[in-house]
């Protein structure tokens, strides 16, 4: 099973997961031909990747990835919390602390895990889906910064919540990139972090740390962030690893941003260690992070076209991969199945679309 964009469709790829619409019914079954005459009304409904089963995906594993197993275990259940609150705006939030735990749970039983950030993101999920992959890779780098595991829970509560102030605005600012935004609009945008803690400050159950989340995951160390331009130390560690986990899915995923391939967006990250990101948060980031998810296509040093198969643990950057096209454009006649950690002149440059 890998993931496809749907314009890559030929028309002979079968459906390896059911395609779901935001009410949770199924709209195209597993198992489906996805023909190519589908690909208009796919695109008209908001879907641009889909979970395809083709002769290059043999081999290919995706039921382990942390990221898929989150989604599909607590996505509902976080749209259901933030909807009931949107509408009923004297209700509390509380119920999201039992998501919280799911999800550390989850983790704590995988000490190892590398987060495979190459999960099918549907347009009318955006909200949600951010803040689960934002919550889940908070708290794996919190465990690597060894935590304590109470601080941990109330880091998850706030990075689930910490767009929560996004609710407040008639207007879709997720679908737009930033550049289009007047400077009204983006001032607008901004004050999604004040509506948010505003919104929580008087909730007792809800910790310090979580709301301080809410408040300040926008700041950066060189006091280039907002609300308060705050700098260095002034910025609590809570809020120092949302920050990161928040830019990191921002960029992959495209949102108000120019979307970047995974490993493109671990390298800005990077860059910015020590100037905007905390550089012992960064490190722990580095570390938890797939930079070339299962499932992708990439080009070798020796221009070999391969597939992920599945990740090293101890060395998120060096993968193993089969070889589906030589150097020299043929297809192996034999699995070629190559461990980048054993093979250690070979490398990715770069992956790419189908």
């Amino acid at each position: 099973m890998r993931i496809i964009s749907v314009d890559s469709i030929k028309g002979t790829e079968v459906l390896a997961k059911d395609i779901l619409s935001s009410s949770n019914s199924v709209l195209m079954a597993a198992g489906t031909v996805v023909k190519k005459e589908y690909v208009k009304r796919l695109k008209d409904l908001g879907i641009e990747f889909i979970y395809a089963e083709d002769e290059i995906a043999q081999g290919v594993d995706l039921t382990d990835s942390l990221e898929i197993q989150i989604k599909e275990q607590c996505l509902g259940a976080v749209r259901d919390v933030l909807i009931k609150y949107s509408y009923q705006n004297d209700t509390e939030l509380e119920d999201i602390k039992a998501i919280a735990d799911e999800i550390i749970y989850d983790i704590m039983n995988e000490p190892e895990v590398i987060y495979n950030l190459s999960s099918i993101r549907n347009k009318s999920e955006y909200t949600y889906s951010h803040s689960l992959n934002v919550c889940a890779l908070s708290v794996i780098i919190a465990l690597k910064l060894r935590i304590p595991k109470k601080k941990i829970q109330e880091i998850a509560i706030g990075c689930l919540l910490h767009d929560v102030g996004m609710i407040y605005f008639n207007e879709d600012y997720n679908s737009k990139p930033a550049e289009s935004l007047t400077q009204k609009q983006m001032m607008d945008m901004r004050r999604h972090v004040i509506l948010g803690y505003s919104a929580v400050e008087k909730m007792d159950w809800l910790k310090t740390v979580a709301k301080d989340i809410i408040l300040c995951h926008h700041e950066r160390l060189d006091g280039s962030g907002y609300p308060f331009k705050l700098k260095g130390d002034k910025i609590k560690i809570g809020a120092r690893i949302a920050a990161v986990c928040d830019e990191f899915d921002n960029l992959v995923y495209g949102n108000m941003v120019k979307k970047l391939k995974v490993h493109d967006a671990i390298d800005y990250i990077v860059s910015q260690a020590e100037k905007k990101f905390d550089l012992e948060v960064v490190k722990a980031f580095v570390a938890s992070v797939a930079a070339y998810p299962t499932g992708a296509l990439v080009i070798t040093n020796e221009n070999e076209i391969g597939i992920v198969l599945r990740q090293n643990h101890k060395c998120p950057t060096r993968p193993v991969i089969r070889i589906i096209k030589s150097s020299t454009g043929e297809k192996p006649a034999e699995w070629v199945e190559r461990d980048l950690t054993k093979e250690l002149t070979l490398f990715i440059t770069d992956t790419i679309l189908d």
